[in-house]
């Protein structure tokens, strides 16, 4: 009762206070404490018994007590970052994932004639048969990496069909913000939070209705999105893309392609 780990007191290859379970009340971890090799203070649980962690604490090669727990079984460990990103419960970021993995292949599965289809009329129809079918455009993605984003050559909302690849691949959502050029204005500054969601297929700048949205209206739009997005979001904006392309098409509007 009452002892305590003496100062300077270490662990080589062991663990030093593992769990942070002391001798008895009032047991401490004292200063200088370090558990070469293995975990100090059980990844920062501070021993029972109003017992603490002291000054020094330090893990070598193994996890040290993150932000400084308290006593009485206060952990400093914080929730890890979700896939996007995103601080917190990552159960969301793991969802969005699913639909985007899941909806892609179902999509690229139905759809591969179509995507033939296309491919053939486009390189039979070019008025330069070296040129390809496919263009290529250098974009933002999730957190600022650039890559290379796939569109047919063609005018048409079916331009966007193999950007499917990209969202099965990880590079693109389902659903997010416009895809952008790495130095796009709105990637700067404020708008630097649309980089932490992967840009999206379609999103509230593809079912806005409108044709020629101004950059600021749609950074706007992007930026709510990446503020408040959820799985519900996503699977509402994807019930709204395909009647706004076919209202767009009944108007005589051009495609808007990502």
């Amino acid at each position: 009762m009452g002892a305590a780990i003496g100062r300077g007191t270490e662990a080589c290859g062991g663990t030093a206070a593992h769990g942070g379970a002391g001798v008895g009340a009032g047991t401490a971890a004292s200063r200088g404490t370090e558990a070469c090799g293995g975990t100090a203070a059980g990844a920062g649980t501070a021993a029972g018994g109003g017992a603490t962690v002291g000054r020094g604490t330090e893990t070598c090669g193994g996890t040290a007590a993150r932000g400084g727990a308290g006593a009485g079984g206060g952990t400093g460990v914080r929730g890890g970052a979700g896939d996007d990103g995103a601080t917190g419960a990552g159960g969301g970021a793991a969802a969005k994932r699913a639909l985007d993995v899941l909806g892609g292949l179902v999509l690229l599965a139905v759809l591969s004639p179509l995507l033939a289809a296309v491919a053939l009329s486009i390189a039979l129809g070019s008025a330069a048969p070296g040129r390809g079918v496919l263009r290529r455009r250098t974009v933002a993605g999730l957190e600022g990496r650039p890559f290379t984003m796939l569109t047919f050559r063609t005018r048409s909302s079916l331009a966007a069909l193999p950007l499917l690849l990209h969202v099965v691949t990880g590079r693109m959502s389902l659903v997010g913000p416009c895809p952008l050029t790495p130095g796009h204005r709105e990637c700067a500054g404020e708008g630097r939070r649309r980089l932490s969601v992967r840009p999206g297929l379609t999103g509230p700048w593809q079912i806005s209705g409108r044709s020629d949205l101004p950059w600021e209206e749609r950074e706007l739009l992007d930026l709510h999105y990446v503020d408040h997005h959820w799985l519900g979001t996503d699977l509402l904006v994807l019930a709204r893309t395909l009647p706004a392309v076919r209202r767009r098409r009944a108007a005589g509007r051009p495609a808007r392609v990502a």
